[in-house]
């Protein structure tokens, strides 16, 4: 399964939430460093030397968040940005969030 080639579907309420044996397949396919919070949410934090990096990383995440049309939260601070992932219409973990996660890692 190669997360970087595949795109953002877009996500109707009555969709399932991944189970969490999905969860622990799709987790195999991004870095060790995302924290999974039950079915509900991913989340990791980036460390950065100054603001002007910290933001620099913000708008790029911004840029792909609006290709792929799926939006992380995002917590912005002096040096360090944490992200975090759930697809809000589902309740829940899509794989779009697993997508998103493996797209943010390589900007």
């Amino acid at each position: 399964m190669d997360l970087g080639e595949k795109k953002c579907k877009p996500c109707e309420g009555g969709t399932p939430p991944l189970e969490l044996n999905e969860i622990e397949e799709y987790k195999k396919h991004i870095k060790e460093d995302w924290k999974v919070e039950g079915n509900k949410k991913i989340s990791k934090e980036y460390s950065f030397d100054n603001f002007k990096k910290t933001m620099d990383f913000v708008n790029k995440v911004a840029v792909l968040a609006e290709e792929e049309g799926h939006h992380p939260d995002m917590h912005v601070y002096y040096g360090k940005v944490i992200i975090e992932l759930s697809t809000h219409a589902i309740g829940g973990l899509s794989e779009n969030d697993f997508i998103m996660a493996h797209k943010i890692d390589q900007v």
